[in-house]
């Protein structure tokens, strides 16, 4: 008995060392997460009831930043949001259907495959200010390489994000640019269905139209659900290129949700403002991923489910 009692006591002070090593081992991660996300998230809640400015004292002002936002006060807030919108759905479909191409091309065994796999994945590390610089050359009305390809070809050229109608579509179509890591998630997703599913559509006399509708689409709907989780929540945090571009214009068609965040923090000021803002955001992704998630439900197929 005593020996017994002995190993228990020995067995729990082993447990109960391994647990204190655990937490010490994971203490960095989990001191990280309190400082720099759950500190400032709520920090930025408490500030977005205040007036604060980085210059002047706060108070608290109850829910005015918000009314001030949703009345029309401030008639950026809905002009943003309508351009985010717009970006958004026009993006995610074009990025998300040029990368599943791009992978379904890139899954085949051809030579070289190894070298378009990299030059494809390649523009999408590549550093934001880099791609939207060339892209500013490419797209200058007067001297820009597509209108002078649209010269060439007798075609009719455009003012890409130099007009209120274009700039938008222009940015959307510029994604594909950028759509390196979805393509390698498309492709990792293609590589894990097995080849019997395809052996069984040509036994039954199945071309590739119904390879790619009786077996790929469905056995890839939770990589692409997954790719639009993602793309959705990318293109509501947009900033860089419009920053770099078009600084939100011309007469504010491509200002987006986060770069008017940045107007009101930085060059107003208005940090109380500037975090109801965020909160709004983050809100509204909250909401859309909902609802992407319980209608995956109808549409996301898993294996082995009935």
């Amino acid at each position: 008995m005593r020996q017994v009692a002995a190993s228990g006591v020995r067995k729990g002070f082993r447990i109960g060392k391994e647990t204190v090593y655990g937490y010490v081992m994971a203490a960095p991660a989990i001191l990280g997460f309190f400082i720099f996300t759950l500190g400032p998230l709520i920090a930025s809640l408490i500030l977005s009831f205040t007036d604060y400015s980085i210059t002047n004292d706060f108070r608290f002002i109850g829910v005015s930043n918000y009314k001030r936002l949703f009345s029309g006060e401030d008639s950026f807030f809905y002009k943003a949001l309508s351009v985010t919108f717009y970006y958004v759905a026009l993006a995610v479909p074009i990025s998300l259907t040029a990368a599943f191409i791009m992978a379904m091309l890139l899954k085949n065994n051809v030579k070289g495959r190894a070298f378009f796999r990299s030059v494809f994945y390649l523009p999408s590390v590549v550093p934001v200010v880099a791609t939207s610089t060339i892209f500013i050359w490419l797209l200058n009305p007067d001297i820009g390489l597509l209108n002078q390809i649209l010269r060439f070809l007798h075609l009719p050229t455009s003012m890409w994000i130099y007009d209120e109608k274009t700039v938008i579509p222009t940015m959307a179509f510029m994604t594909v640019w950028t759509t390196g890591g979805t393509m390698l998630i498309f492709l990792a997703g293609l590589e894990s269905i097995p080849e019997q599913y395809y052996e069984a559509v040509e036994i039954d006399g199945g071309r590739l139209w119904h390879k790619l509708t009786a077996v790929t689409l469905p056995m890839m709907t939770p990589t692409i659900f997954f790719n639009l989780i993602m793309g959705i929540i990318t293109g509501f945090q947009s900033f860089s290129e419009a920053y770099i571009m078009t600084e939100g214009g011309p007469n504010n068609a491509s200002l987006f949700y986060v770069l008017y965040l940045y107007r009101e923090a930085f060059t107003h000021l208005r940090m109380g403002a500037a975090c109801a803002i965020a909160w709004v955001l983050f809100v509204i992704i909250m909401i859309l991923s909902a609802l992407i998630f319980r209608s995956s439900r109808t549409w996301v197929y898993y294996e082995g489910d009935k």
